[in-house]
């Protein structure tokens, strides 16, 4: 970040690594009250060995959860809404798919249109355009058999070197379920060896040099690894303006970062409701679909003559097909007729989990208490704190670490990569882990710092970096 668009720029030294200044930066957080809407283990409850929380003689200081990365906290109203689910399936077994219920939770068979109001505005999306179904890498096969049109000519998938393996994956398996060699995965690699920073007009630039024989492009909105945001509507605008179709890995984007999905015209995009939207873990994830990849109309408009359903010759995109993606009204008919519905929820295959379903609607009736925009707000004034911290190093020197992520705001979400000196991470992750604290880890020498706008707050921050800078120091000398 720019000296002239940091938040903290002109504050001397001393005062922002005082715990005064973490405290008054809480005091002044319009969203603080949010913390009070998850539950944060404490330090006894990471170390107890024992199923469930710690006893009252072990420690109840708060650790200092900085993993919403990974996987994000559970929300407090969540026990509720799952005993409210269970009651309902012990008290009226499957009537639950149907009846209405006063102080209960939508019918099972419209759990899914019940979420899509908050999700959409999430992503930037029509209601229409998401769906909450099936998990990440299965939507993004599901997606790829409809958006993934191969020929002979043009049948190259690009993706990013470092892509997150399942995609690499998911993204190879398609080349060869179409008969197509595995040279025909592009990787975007950096310009530099040293930075793991994707300048938009290299991404741009290895599209461009690929498009004749380019079918898809396949990118994360945040890279997984560094943190970095891409430029996704002008990359969408490039891939499109050479014929091709682009689709968006979103696990480390929705929930974290303002996106508009719809507005930059994205053909399709895939994400995880357990990381930054808090579902749970390995929870049931979400789709996009544009609104014009979702229409569905009859063929043949020109005859009056009524006709029934099996009459009906519908046009919509191609997918593979279930029953969940059928219409409501004619799904359980069982005239093995498929009548998709219009939009996202035509490309659904099972009936969801209820369970699951109901596990992210308590997450995302805490972001209906704020917006995203005013999450981003806190996350990249609270990330910029964590920035400042870290490159105040004590004692001079440089310090055994540096940041890889981007300096620029903008190019970044909630996290920071942190490149250590080689040999530093185990000793640096069994000192911090001893005192409470969780991150993530990218062996050989990274840890992901991950400041979720929720819930963090500005002196989990400060606490983190006293017990991360003697983890160092320790570290430092017995390397």
């Amino acid at each position: 970040m720019s000296s002239s668009s940091h938040p903290f720029v002109g504050i001397s030294e001393s005062e922002l690594c005082s715990e005064q200044f973490a405290c008054a930066q809480d005091e002044a957080d319009p969203l603080r009250h949010l913390r009070d809407e998850f539950i944060i283990p404490t330090k006894g409850d990471l170390s107890n060995t024992h199923y469930g929380p710690a006893s009252d003689s072990d420690a109840k200081e708060e650790s200092i959860y900085l993993c919403g990365n990974s996987l994000g906290l559970q929300p407090r109203r969540a026990r509720d809404y799952i005993n409210k689910y269970l009651d309902t399936w012990a008290s009226k077994g499957v009537y639950g798919h149907f009846k209405e219920l006063q102080g209960g939770h939508p019918p099972w068979l419209h759990i899914d249109d019940a979420l899509k109001e908050q999700t959409a505005k999430l992503v930037g999306a029509l209601p229409s355009e998401v769906v909450v179904m099936e998990t990440l890498t299965a939507n993004l096969h599901l997606l790829m058999a409809s958006f993934y049109k191969p020929t002979n000519e043009r049948y190259k998938i690009i993706i990013e070197g470092k892509a997150f393996p399942s995609d690499h994956y998911a993204a190879l398996s398609q080349l060869a379920h179409h008969n197509h060699p595995p040279s025909g995965l592009i990787c975007i690699t950096p310009p530099s060896p040293d930075s793991p920073y994707l300048p938009t007009e290299h991404i741009l630039s290895v599209i461009s040099t690929h498009a004749s024989t380019t079918a898809l492009v396949l990118l994360p909105g945040i890279q997984f690894y560094s943190g970095q945001y891409f430029d996704i509507p002008r990359i969408t605008a490039h891939a499109h303006s050479l014929g091709i179709t682009i689709g968006w890995d979103l696990a480390h984007a929705a929930g974290n970062v303002p996106l508009q999905l719809h507005d930059w015209d994205v053909d399709f995009a895939a994400w995880c409701n357990y990381k930054y939207i808090n579902g749970g873990p390995g929870v049931i994830g979400g789709a996009f679909v544009h609104e014009r990849h979702g229409t569905v109309k009859e063929a043949d408009a020109s005859s009056d003559a009524p006709k029934t359903e099996s009459e009906k010759k519908l046009v919509y995109r191609p997918r593979l097909s279930g029953w969940w993606g059928s219409d409501k009204s004619s799904r359980f008919r069982m005239e093995n007729v498929f009548d998709p519905i219009p939009g996202a929820s035509g490309f659904q295959l099972s009936n969801p989990s209820a369970l699951d379903m109901t596990s992210v609607a308590a997450s995302l009736d805490v972001f209906s208490l704020t917006s995203i925009e005013a999450l981003r707000e806190k996350s990249m004034r609270i990330t910029a704190y964590l920035e400042a911290r870290l490159l105040a190093w004590p004692g001079g020197g440089f310090p055994p670490y540096k940041i890889i992520s981007p300096s620029r705001a903008e190019e970044r979400g909630a996290q920071l990569s942190v490149l250590l000196n080689p040999g530093m991470l185990d000793a640096v992750l069994e000192h911090i882990e001893a005192e409470g604290v969780v991150v993530d880890e990218r062996k050989p020498d990274v840890i992901r710092v991950a400041p979720a706008p929720l819930y963090n707050s500005y002196w989990d921050v400060h606490r983190f970096i006293d017990i991360f800078f003697e983890a160092c120091r320790r570290a430092v000398e017995k390397t």
